[in-house]
């Protein structure tokens, strides 16, 4: 598994899944414009994927929102059950409120095996989030904020996406080529 094969299934899943489907509104604006960055994490345990977490808020906050709006950091090679990286997210909520970020970020969570509470592991309900390797997609408050401000409907996007995926069904999904994600 490369780097580049990992970035190209996440991309595919991106093109055919989150905009495809208009899983997520704001995402095709940032995808035009190639304003997302994708970084894969060689971190093999939680506290190396905490490092390289810490490394892209810096670099997401240095940067130019015009070049780099958005980050996704890609972990294959850690926190591949959802549980282990459920945990983990509170040592990502931790990151995130670190002073010298000045509460810039949100993070939101990706998973192969993403879990609702209150789903069962296969409900359909569960796959907007269900990325092809964990992955934790850093955005910037600012843009989340301009985003819903121009999206009157923003608190409906999850019961959209719920219907959507209903409707979809798992063969839906699957004839999206989607199905190993």
């Amino acid at each position: 598994m490369t780097n580049e094969t990992v970035i190209a299934a996440t991309q595919r899943w991106l093109e055919k899944a989150v905009i495809g489907l208009n899983l997520c509104p704001f995402a095709k604006a940032v995808h035009v414009k190639n304003q997302i960055r994708y970084v894969v994490s060689p971190a093999t345990s939680p506290e190396a994927l905490l490092e390289d977490l810490m490394g892209e808020l810096r670099t997401l906050q240095d940067a130019d929102p015009d070049k780099i709006d958005t980050t996704l950091l890609i972990h294959p090679y850690v926190l591949g059950d959802f549980l282990d990286f459920n945990d983990f997210l509170d040592s990502v909520d931790i990151a995130v409120a670190e002073p010298a970020f000045n509460d810039e970020f949100q993070v939101a969570s990706l998973h192969p095996q993403y879990q609702f509470a209150g789903t069962a592991p296969d409900d359909i309900e569960n796959y907007p989030n269900r990325s092809p390797y964990p992955t934790l997609h850093l955005l910037r408050e600012a843009s989340v904020d301009r985003a819903v401000a121009a999206l009157p409907d923003a608190e409906q996007i999850v019961d959209h996406n719920v219907e959507t995926m209903k409707r979809l069904g798992h063969d839906g999904w699957k004839k999206l080529g989607l199905d190993g994600v």
